[in-house]
């Protein structure tokens, strides 16, 4: 395969909140191991992914530097900020600058999707090459319906031309750092990379991977995660 491999940066700094508890979601047990753990198994497993930058929150106490090192792949950490973009960016900045270069292409991947499939970052990678970047998602195909403040459904939303947002997510890397620091100057908080790619004017491609690369977010998550995580091993 001619596609070159890719340092991808996974942002772990977050709370976790809505999953309740004192521990972060990202070291809560999965199928026997941190769930940060399981991700980075399954990214470093991929042939086409030649580093890891894990972004931490400042303090943090429970990573250990040794988490899924049964591969031989490097695995950097960074400390984040209080948004996204700010520990994303972290990230970017913290890549080996003598292996990553600005035209260079990278992943971002969320510490919260263990499930990701290697089929899907290998299709991401072929088909964002000769582009500005995209992510993985999935068409929309649920009815839309809007509430209203007291939760009752207002009207219902065309589905046509929406999809869901995955990661990874693939740009180069002078490009999403520049975009990353616009939204940041600008005070705009981007809910993915891809937001702020858009504000910057680019059009990310939307790459249809599996609707199993799940974002575990609450308690129930995590046993589905564990049923998919043995069926995708």
């Amino acid at each position: 395969m001619s596609t070159a491999a890719l340092w991808c940066v996974v942002p772990a700094a977050g709370r976790g909140m809505r999953v309740g508890g004192a521990t972060p979601k990202q070291y809560m047990d999965l199928a026997g191991a941190p769930m940060i753990e399981r991700t980075l198994d399954r990214l470093a497993a991929h042939p086409l992914i030649a580093g890891l930058v894990v972004v931490l929150a400042a303090g943090d106490v429970r990573w250990i530097d040794g988490f899924a090192r049964t591969w031989s792949k490097p695995l950097l950490a960074a400390t984040g900020g209080g948004e996204r973009c700010d520990s994303v960016l972290a990230g970017l900045r913290a890549l080996p600058v003598d292996s990553v270069r600005p035209d260079d292409f990278v992943l971002v991947h969320d510490a919260a999707r263990p499930c990701v499939r290697h089929d899907d970052i290998t299709r991401l990678m072929e088909s964002c090459r000769g582009t500005d970047g995209g992510l993985l998602g999935a068409p929309l195909r649920d009815t839309l319906k809007r509430a209203d403040e007291a939760g009752r459904s207002a009207l219902t939303e065309p589905r046509d031309l929406r999809w869901r947002a995955f990661t990874p997510q693939m740009f180069r890397l002078g490009q999403l750092s520049e975009a990353l620091q616009a939204a940041i100057d600008a005070g705009v908080t981007v809910s993915d990379e891809a937001m702020a790619m858009e504000l910057a004017g680019h059009s990310p491609l939307l790459v249809e991977g599996a609707e199993d690369n799940i974002k575990v977010t609450t308690a129930a998550d995590f046993a589905l995660a564990e049923f998919l995580l043995a069926r995708t091993a």
